[in-house]
């Protein structure tokens, strides 16, 4: 038998060539999903502004406000890592917002009958929210020294902690949005939570003197572990002079590895459940 010279002969698995084009596929919707929102999110300065005005009140109003009634502790440096994540909640609300107005318009349907991993689609557009929240985050980091928070490395590791967060807020609100059929509702729905959430996280006042019922609610907090976090994390003087206290399971503190892995489970999880949801979506 000949074989013509330069012929690729190279024998591959069956499957492997519709695997491949499987995962380039998939990447590109990652992609496309991705910057669509980057994309949505960048025309928009007036959302970017509106974004940032609720953390600043919170960080120029309240936290001067408040600064004298603690003691010789700088309440704003307290209140900096709650103020960072109170940031990345916009681009969350965002993101679910347009899931619910894509299925208004008949975008979803399209989305569905695309020759996809439904996963691709929403982590696409996860990624997207964790993206934008990580530019609302580092918008923050920038007047960091008001707060007594001195710059240095640790802040880059905060941003990475809290694209995270953005990560875990985007895929909740996903998993809320492929289950609520109009915007009002999904606005509601994700407000009512979303603020006790930010209450019962340790981010506007220490925790350790709540009743049994409310730690209880505190250490369920997926946000407690991520406020933690930021406050072990980022240089200076957090934690009010040592009043307050982090998560304690049983008197022992979790490491801050420990915190990030467990809000990346909850994203995982929140991720992996809107995927099954998003699958029967109409």
């Amino acid at each position: 038998m000949t074989t013509t010279a330069g012929a690729d002969t190279t024998t591959h698995p069956p499957g492997t060539a519709e695997l491949t084009a499987g995962e380039g596929r998939t990447l590109r919707a990652v992609k496309v999903m991705w910057q669509r929102e980057w994309i949505r999110f960048s025309r928009n300065k007036v959302r970017i502004l509106m974004g940032m005005i609720t953390p600043m009140m919170f960080l120029l109003i309240l936290g001067t406000g408040l600064n004298g009634t603690v003691g010789g502790a700088d309440y704003r440096a307290y209140l900096f890592p709650g103020v960072l994540l109170m940031a990345v909640q916009s681009p969350a609300m965002a993101v679910g917002i347009s899931i619910v107005w894509d299925r208004q318009s008949g975008f979803l349907r399209q989305m569905l009958v695309a020759p996809v991993r439904r996963g691709a689609l929403l982590g696409g557009l996860c990624l997207g929210g964790a993206t934008t929240g990580a530019v609302y985050g580092l918008l923050v980091l920038l007047v960091a020294g008001y707060a007594g928070i001195p710059y240095g490395p640790e802040l880059l590791l905060g941003l990475l902690e809290v694209a995270l967060v953005a990560f875990a807020f985007t895929a909740i609100g996903v998993l809320a949005a492929v289950r609520i059929r109009r915007i009002d509702t999904f606005q509601i729905v994700v407000g009512i939570a979303v603020m006790p959430m930010l209450f019962l996280s340790g981010a506007m006042f220490p925790v350790g003197g709540l009743p049994t019922w409310l730690g209880a609610a505190v250490l369920a907090n997926p946000l407690t572990y991520g406020v933690d976090a930021l406050r072990r994390t980022l240089p200076g003087d957090l934690d009010l002079g040592g009043l307050a206290v982090g998560p304690r399971w049983w008197g022992w503190a979790p490491p801050v590895l420990l915190e990030v892995g467990i809000v990346a489970l909850i994203a995982a999880v929140a991720l992996m459940a809107a995927t099954r949801r998003f699958a029967r979506a109409d």
